[in-house]
């Protein structure tokens, strides 16, 4: 997933919201979690396109941030991490608003509750956000190089979407014991999905 990313749902938890340090392009991979009935996403790994925004996110969330080298526009993405030997390239179109959502669409946007392990605890956060807004997208090219993930990512998404982003909100920080909570967590299949989230 590729983002234009404007980090409130990190840092409005904490009453602070400073542009220069909040607004920056961010790639995440994540799955889809379930602990204890409650349906949501959990962070594999999350890239930023700046340096003091990927610390602070990261020393205030416990969330995976960590640096990447990213350049875009808007028919473009690139990303390149030189520490982990990752790479992301991307050309797209974007194409029309779906004003119909399938099922599948809805569970893969739709979610309201975010989970992070730490070397103690499970994190578990309340989110809150607007429906999402998709398009179609046409990807021209696509190469996406994660060694650590070559087991989850190495074939082309089977489903793709486009959206201008939604404003989301996070609150709650719930931690529990790594030992209790690990016997209620159940990660299923990794999805690929990219989402385009920009505001030029």
């Amino acid at each position: 997933m590729a983002y234009k990313e404007s980090n409130q749902d990190v840092l409005r938890r904490m009453h602070t919201y400073f542009s220069p340090v909040s607004d920056f392009d961010e790639i995440n991979i994540r799955t889809y979690v379930k602990s204890n009935s409650k349906s949501g996403v959990y962070f594999l790994n999350i890239e930023g396109g700046k340096k003091l925004s990927c610390k602070v996110a990261k020393g205030i969330s416990e969330l995976p941030y960590r640096f990447s080298e990213i350049n875009r526009t808007d028919k473009k993405y690139q990303s390149q991490n030189s520490e982990f030997n990752d790479r992301l390239y991307m050309e797209f179109t974007i194409g029309k608003e779906q004003t119909e959502k399938s099922e599948l669409d809805k569970w893969l946007t739709e979610r309201y509750a975010l989970f992070q392990d730490t070397n103690e605890s499970i994190n578990e956060f309340e989110i809150h956000h607007l429906e999402w807004p998709i398009n179609e997208i046409e990807l021209h090219s696509l190469d996406i190089d994660y060694p650590r993930f070559e087991k989850l990512i190495n074939e082309k998404p089977s489903k793709t979407h486009y959206s201008k982003g939604v404003q989301v909100i996070a609150w709650g920080k719930i931690k529990k014991k790594l030992y209790i909570t690990l016997k209620a967590f159940v990660l299923p299949v990794v999805d690929c999905l990219i989402i385009l989230k920009q505001n030029f």
